[in-house]
């Protein structure tokens, strides 16, 4: 038996509800910055070790959600685990990041690559159920993937890469090799994140770190038309409750009128947008558009100054986004708050929790004041 919804701010946000404060989850929020995950960590004995073992994957979930009032708890996993279950050899070397045994550079190597079978990631799979059954109704859990266009860029790189001159080479010369890649990862997320609902997860969301790294006309053919292609295929509901759809794209706040065709719930932003603007973009309700929530968008770096600066900076961000609407009768213009992208793994712990709380009371005092 599934234990019922406690808080459901972060997914009534989502859906352009009205609410009583704005809800607030961080990008990375289970992770090194932690000295409790670094410990489980440590126990597990590599970063894959961690993720596939389904006790570990759970205890690192809830470990931020014991220390702050977050309220949404995010799937513990890597983005690549996709690309994995293709049987590219995922491997993650300290201090170096993730790197591929097998990257995919040629017309064989393309020609090889098809949807994985799912029971390869069973172990995703299984923590998605263990963690929303340890969760018990405190928050919501969303599962995640990376975007085509960004496992792309790790499997024909092979690693990270400070320039994608790899990837963009293929782009360019061989571009009929990338849209079949980009092909067969779509269907493959889609596939991924689907089976994530099926398990528990009671939002997705589609992470295109890269996708600000493109030319402009390239982001649209390359990144986003293959990020609508998931979409078009992901449940709607599941077991009666609707399932949100979040999509980041790092970089992209040039294209936000472009995003805010696709079909999802939510845009996520980072902190190079102005979310005043943002939201009279795609955050109202515009000719042929379905308006979007918006995620966001604190620069990481601001975790680092002191508690008054931190709250001074979160005040910013929230005022730039403007009062939530308070109508419970209709729809409106919402906000969910989070960073602009992942927590850095410097960041003091008890920062964080002053970042969470400031959230909460300005947030909340924000819709008792009148305009």
């Amino acid at each position: 038996m599934i234990a019922s919804l406690q808080n459901d701010t972060f997914l009534r946000a989502c859906l352009r509800q009205a609410t009583d404060y704005t809800p607030v989850w961080l990008m990375r929020q289970a992770g090194r910055y932690l000295p409790e995950y670094r410990a489980t960590r440590a126990q597990a004995g590599s970063f894959m070790g961690l993720a596939t073992n389904t006790d570990f994957a759970t205890e690192v979930t809830l470990q931020p959600l014991d220390r702050y009032s977050l309220d949404a708890a995010i799937l513990f996993s890597d983005i690549l685990t996709v690309p994995d279950a293709m049987g590219l050899g995922l491997t993650f070397v300290q201090g170096e990041g993730p790197r591929f045994a097998t990257p995919v550079r040629d017309e064989a190597a393309v020609a090889r690559l098809e949807v994985p079978d799912m029971a390869k990631l069973r172990y995703v799979f299984d923590a998605v159920t263990s963690i929303r059954k340890a969760l018990n109704g405190r928050v919501p859990l969303i599962g995640f993937s990376g975007s085509p266009w960004t496992l792309a860029c790790y499997m024909v790189e092979g690693a990270g890469s400070d320039d994608y001159r790899l990837v963009k080479t293929m782009l360019y010369q061989r571009p009929d090799l990338l849209h079949k890649m980009l092909a067969v990862n779509a269907d493959a997320v889609a596939a991924y994140l689907n089976a994530q609902i099926e398990a528990g997860a009671q939002a997705v969301m589609i992470f295109d770190s890269w996708g600000g790294v493109l030319a402009d006309a390239a982001f649209h053919t390359f990144s986003l038309d293959y990020t609508a292609r998931v979409l078009r295929q992901l449940k709607r509901q599941h077991e009666g409750a609707i399932i949100p759809r979040l999509v980041f794209t790092k970089g992209g706040g040039m294209w936000l009128e472009a995003m805010g065709q696709l079909d999802c719930e939510v845009l996520g932003l980072d902190w190079t947008v102005n979310l005043a603007k943002a939201r009279a973009q795609v955050g109202e309700q515009g000719l042929g558009q379905k308006a979007k929530a918006l995620q966001g968008n604190m620069d990481p770096n601001a975790l680092f100054a002191n508690p008054a600066q931190i709250k001074a900076e979160v005040v910013n961000v929230l005022n730039s986004f403007g009062r939530p609407h308070t109508d419970s009768s209709q729809t409106g213009p919402t906000h969910i708050f989070n960073l602009g992208h992942g927590i850095s793994q410097h960041t003091p712990p008890e920062n964080v929790k002053v970042l969470v709380d400031a959230v909460h009371a300005h947030s909340r005092s924000m819709r008792a004041t009148r305009t």
